[in-house]
C-alpha cells in the first residue's frame, strides 16, 4: 500500500511511508543518480546498511563510503560532527553529491547538519528507521547538534530532497523505542484534534503492538499535520513554535540528565507538566486525557529525579527564548483545549519549578 505526503516547503519533497518500500524506485523518482555517502549508526548499520547500499547501486549511484557513528544521543556532538565531515572530505564527496541519513533522530539531525555545512550544502535524503524519526525529526528541515549547555543549540534549516520510511524497519525496533516515538504522535494529536485525535485514541494500543496499518495511519496523520505547519512557517518565525509542545521542559530534563534520558520519555513528562500549567493558566483540565494517552503508549508519567534548578538553567538557554524575555520568565506552548494550542504563554520561574517537580520520580 503506497502512501505519501508532499511537504510544500521552498523546495517541495515527498514523505513516503510504506511497508516493503521500494527504495530504488523512491530515490530514482526524487533525484538523478550521482555520488553518495551513507551515514548510519552502530545499531542500524549492521541491520540495514547493506540492503540500502545495494538499492542505491542498482539505481545507478556510486556509494563513496558508509560512515558509522556510535548509536545514541552523544553522537549529536561537535566532535562526532567533525569526524563525519572530515570523512566526507576524504571520501571525495562532491558538492553535487548526496548524503543519505539512515537511522533514528540522532543520525537524521547529525546528518542534516553535516549536509547543511559540508561544502556549504549538499543534498540530503532522510531514511528514518525509528518511529520517532518517521513522525517528527526527519520531516521539516530542522537539523542540529547538542552542546553540554543545552539541546539543539547548534543547528540549521535544511529540507531533505526525500524522506523514505520503510515500515518494515520498525520490526527490529525494541518496544520501548516504539513508545518513545508514540510520544511525538500523542503530541501531534493533542495539537491537531479532530479526526487525528479520534484515530489516535482508537489506534494507539495497536500501534504500540507494531500493527502496520495502525502505525501507517498515525505516522501519516503526524506527517500531514507537521507538513501543514511547516508549509506556513518553514523557518520557525511564529506558528511552527506550537510543535514544541512538551519540549520546553522536556529538553531541560534531557540536558539536566546529561542526555541519558530518552527524548520520548522527556517529552511525555514535558507534556504532563504543560498540561498542569495549562490548567493553572486557563482552567483547562486535560491532565487525565494526557495520562490516559501516555499510559496507552507505554510511556512513564514521571522521569527519574534530576536537579530541578539544572532543568531551569537549561530552559533558560533554550533557543526559543528571546532577547526581550524578562529574567525569571519562560515562554511555553500550552493548550486551551485539544486542537487549540496557544504559543508564547509567559510562565514564571516558580510556576515552572512546580511543574518540573511534579513530573520527577520516583
Amino acid at each position: 500500500m503506497k502512501a505519501s505526503v508532499t511537504v510544500e516547503a521552498t523546495t517541495p519533497y515527498e514523505v513516503r511511508v510504506e511497508p516493503a518500500l521500494d527504495l530504488e524506485t523512491a530515490v530514482s523518482a526524487a533525484l538523478s543518480p550521482g555520488t553518495a555517502v551513507l551515514l548510519t549508526d552502530s545499531n542500524v548499520g549492521p541491520l540495514h546498511a547493506p540492503a540500502v547500499t545495494h538499492a542505491l547501486e542498482r539505481a545507478g549511484w556510486t556509494v563513496a563510503d558508509v560512515v558509522t557513528v556510535p548509536a545514541g544521543e552523544p553522537s549529536k556532538s561537535l566532535s562526532v560532527y567533525e569526524g563525519v565531515i572530515r570523512t566526507l572530505a576524504r571520501a571525495g564527496l562532491p558538492r553535487s553529491g548526496t548524503l543519505f541519513a539512515l537511522g533514528g533522530g540522532v543520525v537524521g539531525d547529525l546528518g542534516g547538519f553535516v549536509a547543511s555545512s559540508y561544502m556549504r550544502g549538499v543534498a540530503l535524503v532522510q531514511l528514518p528507521t525509528s518511529l520517532l524519526a518517521m513522525v517528527d525529526s526527519s520531516v521539516g528541515g530542522k537539523v542540529g547538534l547538542d552542546l553540554p549547555e543545552g539541546k539543539n543549540l547548534v543547528g540549521a534549516f535544511l529540507q531533505p530532497r526525500l524522506v523514505a520510511a520503510n515500515l518494515d524497519w520498525l520490526d527490529t525496533l525494541p518496544s520501548r523505542e516504539v513508545s518513545h516515538g508514540l510520544a511525538e504522535v500523542v503530541k501531534m494529536g493533542l495539537l491537531t484534534g479532530g479526526e487525528f485525535f479520534e484515530d489516535l485514541r482508537r489506534n494507539l494500543a495497536a500501534a504500540r503492538a507494531k500493527d502496520a496499518q495502525a502505525l501507517q495511519a498515525l505516522i501519516l496523520h503526524s506527517v500531514r499535520a507537521k507538513a501543514a505547519v511547516v508549509t506556513q512557517d518553514e523557518r520557525e518565525g511564529g506558528l511552527r513554535a506550537i510543535l514544541n509542545y512538551g519540549h520546553t521542559i522536556g529538553h531541560g530534563l534531557e540536558a539536566a540528565a546529561g542526555y541519558d534520558l530518552p527524548h520520548g520519555e522527556a517529552v511525555a513528562a514535558g507534556m504532563l507538566a504543560a498540561a498542569r500549567l495549562s490548567h493553572e493558566k486557563s482552567g483547562t483540565d486535560l491532565l487525565e486525557v494526557h495520562e490516559d494517552l501516555l499510559r496507552a503508549a507505554g510511556l512513564p508519567r514521571r522521569v527519574p529525579a534530576v536537579d530541578v534548578e539544572s532543568v531551569l538553567v537549561a530552559m533558560g538557554r533554550d533557543k526559543k527564548r528571546r532577547g526581550s524575555d524578562r529574567a525569571g520568565e519562560y515562554r511555553f506552548v500550552l493548550l486551551r483545549d485539544v486542537g487549540y494550542p496557544e504559543r508564547d504563554v509567559p510562565v514564571g520561574v516558580d510556576e515552572a519549578r512546580r511543574a518540573v517537580g511534579a513530573v520527577l520520580g520516583p
